[in-house]
């Protein structure tokens, strides 16, 4: 999952005007703001698995490899790589000359070392390294990783999203990372006033070449209509935190530039099968026959989603049809209330966990509670915060919570990690055998059809037994200044500044 953080802030949430900007020093020119709906709850990457975050750290940190524009793996700090004849070694010869933001130089042993980090912690993206035998440095240069079993997945596991960043062994040490993160990317952390703002700064050395906008400053707006109001105004000049009901009449805007995009991402309800009813697999279909996915995306993204009961969007190569859920109305409900008599089950109440900064999560949680009412289900909307909400979701305090998973572009990024039983992001606590064998066996497969195989029956028996209740995949919606330009929004969500021009008479 990616995240960020932008902006403006409004006033009613941080007492400051919308018509000012950020002044990140002496000689600052030509820097942009931008606005995003909520504040990171850290800065390490190895340890964040926030949106709000990714969408900072993008800009501050670089893996190995990277994804460009049609989501295909290209050099980043590795300027290449090959793999063995039996493919269970790949040797990645660095980029020469990167250097981290206080001046160090990059050497193979920050790579052993953050790769190890992630591994012998068990930190959030452990399970992407679940082939890895050992890592090593066999020269300052280069970096060997040896496996166990094919991976075809490896460089989208090592470069997919920058909770694989290559970090400052000293920087963890000296316990700043999360505050005051160090990378070698094309901006270095500034500053951060707590519910307002972080700011970054050019790096003059980026092996990429300095950026042309000397800085950027992400001001946190929780209100959509806010951080566009400051677009539309000149204070901001870039937000994705787009009112989706304003997105028709946008269009027509001359005053900015509007991106509706396509995207791999997905929203979802999952239930604690930790808990009684929810842990017998007839009461979970219940629920998802019960819920009006086409509402639901009316309500939440105004027709720029598309209602889905799976994972992966049509349009995808990894895309599989599947409608089980697909009765409407009256027609669910009885098929719901046959499944809870079948299950002798009779739930009155429901504890719906959800947050205020993704602003969609409590327009669905009403929407949802409108459809279990005849069942006889109370659901019980609990609005907090998203850290609270992170800390509920990994303590297990919840009967069913909504949530989106972002910047996904292996197969193994859609599935593994959510709903396999050692997953590392399986809050719901599903496990089926048949479910982590395939799972598994997506991992290894390299033939292109027969894992497509494999990942259509797996997301099928994941929607059977109701790990995850699918609703919809939106779009990535973006709007900015049009002095902007070397910008594009991405399907990854992936919010990269780098190469971005702000015109000075026409910037805000």
């Amino acid at each position: 999952m990616y995240t960020a953080v932008l902006a403006i802030c409004a006033v009613v949430a941080a007492g400051c005007s919308t018509g000012q900007r950020v002044d990140l020093g002496d000689g600052a020119s030509g820097s942009l703001v931008a606005a995003i709906a909520g504040e990171p709850d850290q800065l390490d990457p190895h340890k964040t698995t926030a949106y709000f975050s990714f969408e900072v750290l993008e800009n501050v940190f670089d893996t190995l490899v990277e994804p460009d524009e049609n989501l295909q793996m290209q050099p980043a700090l590795a300027e290449s790589w090959e793999t063995s004849a039996d493919e269970l070694t790949w040797t990645f010869h660095l980029r020469p000359g990167v250097t981290f933001h206080d001046g160090t130089r990059l050497t193979a042993d920050d790579v052993v070392y953050s790769y190890r980090r992630i591994i012998d912690e068990q930190l959030a993206n452990s399970d992407k390294f679940s082939s890895v035998q050992s890592v090593e440095a066999t020269d300052p240069a280069t970096v060997v990783i040896r496996v166990d079993r094919p991976t075809p997945n490896m460089l989208t596991n090592i470069g997919g999203f920058k909770g694989m960043a290559i970090v400052s062994r000293a920087n963890v040490e000296i316990g700043q990372i999360a505050t005051h993160p160090v990378g070698t990317g094309p901006f270095e952390f500034i500053g951060q006033k707590s519910g307002d703002s972080i700011s970054l700064g050019a790096n003059p050395n980026y092996w990429g070449g300095e950026p042309d906008i000397s800085g950027v400053t992400f001001r946190f707006i929780s209100e959509p209509s806010t951080a566009l109001s400051a677009l539309q105004a000149g204070e901001v000049d870039w937000t994705d935190s787009v009112p989706p009901q304003r997105v028709a009449q946008l269009g027509s805007d001359d005053s900015l530039h509007l991106a509706v995009t396509p995207s791999n991402d997905y929203w979802y309800l999952a239930l604690n099968e930790a808990r009684e009813p929810w842990n017998d697999v007839r009461v979970r279909q219940a629920i998802a026959y019960a819920v009006d996915r086409e509402a639901i995306v009316q309500a939440t993204s105004y027709g720029t989603a598309a209602a889905n009961q799976l994972a992966i969007p049509e349009g995808n190569p990894w895309f599989t049809r599947y409608d089980r859920y697909r009765e409407d109305g009256e027609a669910g409900l009885e098929t719901a209330r046959n499944l809870l008599r079948e299950a002798g089950a009779e739930p009155r109440n429901l504890d719906m966990l959800v947050t205020t900064e993704y602003p969609e999560t409590v327009t669905a949680a009403q929407i949802i509670a409108d459809n279990l009412a005849p069942l006889g289900i109370s659901v019980n909307i609990r609005t907090v915060d998203f850290a609270t909400w992170l800390d509920e979701q990994n303590s297990g305090n919840f009967d069913m919570l909504m949530m989106g998973w972002l910047g996904n572009i292996d197969p193994d990024d859609f599935y593994y990690a959510q709903h396999h039983t050692d997953g590392t992001s399986n809050a719901q606590k599903f496990s089926d055998p048949e479910v982590d064998r395939l799972l598994d066996a997506g991992r290894v497969e390299t033939d292109e059809n027969a894992r497509k195989d494999v990942y259509a029956k797996a997301a099928t028996l994941i929607a059977d037994e109701v790990s995850y209740v699918y609703l919809y995949n939106p779009s990535v919606i973006q709007a900015w200044n049009p002095a902007l330009s070397g910008y594009d929004a991405r399907r990854d969500g992936a919010v990269r500044f780098r190469d971005a021009t702000l015109n000075a008479d026409g910037g805000a």
